[in-house]
């Protein structure tokens, strides 16, 4: 059985509890405190992170390589395009939330970032986000009418925005409306942790 070891409020881990759950397979989360980690998480991850999947012999950490593990290990339903090109251009797209979302994500997660660090973080996840709104007017999901990768990997940042403080504006609605469809996903309700719901009160 997969084990993941999860950090109860962590963006990252929270891709993998959705895939896991969007998978509907026998799985076990441990629930690990960052602030507390266990010895044995240094030991299956150099850099003492959260998430780490384990299974069997194999030890792997960072969310989207867990994610594409999950997806080719138990393949229904698909959430990385079954075309070779189409798979290429998706992971272009996590490559490029990494660099353009997700890396100041970790400023906002980061408690000794000053105050001007904190605000231009803020201000580039939205103006960023921004740029994707016209997307969604014209399709339900990141690559058109299926749930997929994408969707899974932008979801924890959504759900968070108010808990970073990042301003809705008026040309953020279509990402925000895009963001409650995620939201109403059986498998995205059954990721939550109690400190993932307190968040959105």
């Amino acid at each position: 059985m997969m084990k993941l070891y999860s950090g109860t409020s962590c963006p990252f881990s929270h891709r993998c509890r959705i895939v896991l759950f969007e998978k509907g397979m026998d799985f076990e989360i441990i629930d690990v405190d960052v602030h507390s980690k266990p010895e044995d998480l240094a030991v299956m991850n150099p850099y003492n992170e959260v998430p780490v999947l384990v299974e069997r012999d194999l030890q792997l950490y960072e969310s989207n390589i867990i994610n594409e593990y999950i997806d080719e290990r138990f393949p229904h339903p698909q959430l990385m395009p079954a075309d070779p090109v189409m798979r290429a251009r998706a992971r272009l797209m996590l490559f490029n939330f990494e660099r353009e979302l997700f890396v100041h994500l970790r400023t906002l997660e980061d408690g000794s970032a000053t105050k001007k660090a904190l605000e231009a973080a803020r201000t580039t996840i939205r103006d960023n986000l921004t740029q994707l709104a016209p997307l969604f007017a014209k399709q339900k999901y990141m690559l058109g009418e299926e749930f997929s990768m994408l969707d899974v990997a932008i979801a924890p940042l959504l759900w968070r925005f108010d808990h970073y403080g990042i301003e809705v504006t008026k040309a953020l609605a279509p990402v925000m409306k895009y963001g409650e469809r995620l939201f109403s996903r059986q498998a995205f309700i059954d990721s939550l942790t109690p400190n993932e719901k307190a968040m959105r009160k």
